[in-house]
């Protein structure tokens, strides 16, 4: 049986870049649930999540706040520290926050900080301006996801949480801008609330996985924060599904995701944007 077809048990062995790399390759999907504690972070483990991403969207989730600028990277650390001490196996991923990589010197120092507490690779949010930034974060042996699309940390430049490359223009300066990070050595690429065919042309374009949120079903990965998961968003977004109203339990919920998005049922036509 092919790695990752079987959502029904644990993981059987330890997730790297090169399984998610061989994944994509084998066009198998995978899956990323954003979480933010130890117990929840087993739980995804035993489920067959094979990434878990600690996102500064625990502003929001956890800790009240209207966005993720707030956010420290003393938070930052003590919520992967957590999720390290909960997860054995699959591939833990942690965002760097708002202002804490826009200098190399700031970049390689915050990066360090977490891959310390126990990440595996850092998330950055932006586009070509930080090409420089990935190739070195990658050449001091720090893995690095990117991110484009809707990039919440720039929410106030945006003027709000807006669906991004509709336009042309616009949709060409994403890509590009995928193409340049993965040159660069990004090991992945989330792309978030981006009309869904820019997000097929990009999963074909780059060698790299892309992981999607609000970007389609095309992408080699699906992203969902668990609180979308387990229906406790008061005003859930348009790309979210609440899995526990089927699934009955916390651990059904999570294995109803995973062989979802791996059977290519989720994300549905309700769920992304054109």
């Amino acid at each position: 049986m092919p790695y990752g077809s079987n959502t029904d048990t644990a993981l059987n062995k330890t997730v790297t870049i090169k399984t998610l790399q061989k994944l994509k390759d084998q066009r198998e999907k995978f899956v990323m649930v954003a979480l933010y504690d130890a117990p929840m972070a087993g739980m995804a483990e035993k489920c067959g999540v094979e990434t878990v991403l600690i996102g500064d969207s625990l502003g929001m989730t956890v800790l009240g706040y209207q966005s993720t600028i707030p956010v420290t990277m003393e938070q930052m650390t003590y919520h992967v520290e957590a999720v390290a001490r909960g997860n054995r196996k699959s591939l833990i991923i942690a965002d760097l926050p708002f202002m804490t990589y826009a200098t190399l010197e700031d970049a390689l120092k915050n990066s360090a900080r977490l891959m310390q507490a126990g990440a595996q690779m850092i998330k950055i949010e932006g586009g070509r301006w930080l090409e420089d930034t990935v190739r070195r974060l990658s050449e001091c042996g720090i893995p690095v996801c990117a991110h484009l699309g809707l990039t919440p940390q720039s929410v106030n430049k945006f003027g709000g949480f807006r669906v991004q490359g509709r336009s042309p223009e616009q949709a060409e300066e994403i890509a590009e801008d995928a193409g340049i990070l993965s040159e660069a050595g990004a090991d992945l690429l989330v792309l978030e609330c981006v009309p869904s065919e820019l997000a097929a042309r990009i999963t074909r374009e780059i060698p790299i996985p892309t992981v999607g949120i609000g970007a389609g079903r095309d992408t080699d990965a699906q992203v969902l924060v668990i609180n979308d998961i387990l229906g406790l968003t008061e005003q859930p977004p348009k790309f979210s599904k609440n899995f526990l109203t089927e699934a009955g339990d916390i651990p059904g919920a999570l294995k109803k995701y995973v062989a979802d998005v791996k059977a290519g049922e989720f994300p549905s036509d309700d769920h992304i944007f054109l």
